[in-house]
């Protein structure tokens, strides 16, 4: 039963006859506001005392009973099921269950919950999903080919493994954008990213873990560059930064980078940078020349100009710094995807992941080998390597059961507890067992910029794993 505010003391009056009548069921009055609640309980006050009275010449005394009925009244706003007390611990329990997507917890602030914990149904959420050019190609109606579809869902577990990684480089750069300020050191800058990073992925050996040092290299050097122990070099609100790290589970890569600046002044050039990128990932697809993407990157890219301290600059495409594919536990696969025309006529493929990352520069736009080195990796390729020295051969033991394929800093050796491998380690490189990755810097006084996702070709369409809502 039903009633609209105004008409609360006749509908109670109303019960109370249906009361002494013995016909009193379950009845809701309906009231949405609080003051009209108030004028009811007054109302019911007084038909209590009418009722004593009135009830002289019913056998069996009900007035207690009525009182009872009426004092159960429950002030609801309209619904027909159950009252608003019930409703509001259904909605309190709702909402627990619709935090996180995959029906677990929510984060923490800062975040320090695995995904696998967020999402413990393990469906990670999906990143963007594109269409591929449209043209004649192979790749023209693949999203409602029923058979393609078949085929991406039998990749799924893979396309799984990378979106976790991939949410936990988005909620640690979301992190990152938030905390980091001019004053830090670049030590401590890549300290709380690793840290937050190892505890969203849930570090574990080698199969899930950091895929490479955080790169952060600032001004005119665009890659390669983290800061070794003792590094005193301080972010600077003049700074133009290059965030890039990269997370993995069971060798599923995800390279992704940004750049960071704390002065407007630089707006122009980090917009051309990403610009580019988006327009070299719109371009890539199944059969897709390698070349043709290049060439729409540079398009982009150089259309822009950027005006700092009075001084205009053309914003030129680094032509020696490329995007690459990514297979499992190894970061450069063999692909290069350019951004300046020219290059292979390689085609992309089906089910193939990349990484689509543009360099832009106010300089020369080549970059060279500069300071001190700071990134190793052990060559995929090499095979079996007599070493006569037995501190060599520990530090690769040690590389093999920590970093594998995977690239790795001298601050994560020291952090393993490995001391004086200085000379182990370059004999590990002059055999080529390991590889040195020094600095990669265009001419002093210059500005150079990076932006970078990771792709996979799906059978249906291209997924861009590494999008978040900052870029």
């Amino acid at each position: 039963m039903a009633a609209v505010v105004e008409e609360v003391g006749k509908s109670v009056e109303k019960i109370v006859d249906d009361a002494v009548n013995g016909e009193i069921d379950d009845v809701e009055v309906e009231n949405g506001a609080s003051e009209a609640s108030k004028k009811k309980k007054t109302k019911k006050k007084k038909k209590k005392a009418g009722a004593g009275e009135a009830s002289a010449d019913v056998p069996g005394d009900p007035e207690n009973d009525i009182a009872d009925d009426v004092g159960k009244l429950k002030v609801t706003d309209g619904g027909e099921g159950g009252g608003e007390e019930e409703t509001k611990k259904k909605r309190k329990r709702n909402r627990g269950k619709n935090k996180g997507q995959g029906g677990g917890k929510g984060q923490t602030n800062p975040p320090t919950i695995p995904i696998c914990d967020l999402f413990p149904d393990g469906n990670f959420p999906v990143g963007l999903e594109m269409p591929y050019p449209v043209d004649d190609r192979s790749a023209k109606d693949r999203f409602s080919n029923e058979e393609k579809r078949a085929l991406d869902r039998l990749h799924n577990d893979i396309y799984n493994e990378a979106r976790q990684a991939a949410e936990a480089h988005r909620q640690t750069r979301q992190h990152i954008q938030k905390w980091v300020r001019p004053g830090i050191t670049m030590i401590e800058l890549c300290e709380e990213l690793e840290k937050t990073s190892r505890a969203l992925i849930k570090e574990n050996g080698l199969k899930a873990g950091l895929a490479f040092p955080t790169g952060c290299s600032r001004n005119h050097c665009a890659a390669h560059y983290t800061p070794n122990a003792g590094d005193p070099t301080v972010l600077l609100y003049d700074d133009v930064t290059k965030i890039d790290f990269g997370t993995h589970i069971n060798g599923r890569i995800i390279d992704c980078a940004w750049t960071l600046s704390f002065n407007p002044k630089y707006d122009k050039l980090i917009e051309a940078v990403r610009e580019a990128t988006n327009t070299g990932i719109k371009a890539a697809g199944i059969d897709v020349q390698l070349c043709e993407i290049g060439a729409e990157i540079q398009e982009v890219m150089e259309s822009y100009e950027v005006e700092i301290d009075g001084k205009t600059y053309p914003v030129k495409s680094i032509r020696n710094l490329n995007g690459h594919s990514i297979a499992p536990y190894r970061i450069h696969a063999g692909k290069t995807v350019p951004i300046v025309k020219g290059g292979e006529a390689t085609v992309m493929e089906e089910n193939e992941f990349y990484a689509i990352e543009t360099f832009g520069s106010t300089g020369r736009g080549v970059v060279h080998d500069d300071m001190e080195v700071s990134h190793y990796m052990k060559n995929f390729d090499a095979g079996y390597v007599p070493l006569r020295i037995q501190s060599s051969k520990s530090l690769l033991n040690t590389i093999n059961q920590n970093f594998g394929t995977l690239a790795f800093c001298k601050r994560w050796l020291d952090r393993l507890g490995q001391t004086r491998y200085q000379m182990a380690l370059k004999d590990l490189c002059d055999k080529g067992v390991v590889e040195a990755y020094p600095p990669l810097c265009d001419i002093k006084g210059c500005y150079t910029a990076q932006f970078e996702h990771t792709i996979v070709l799906r059978p249906t369409c291209k997924e861009v794993i590494s999008k978040g809502d900052d870029y």
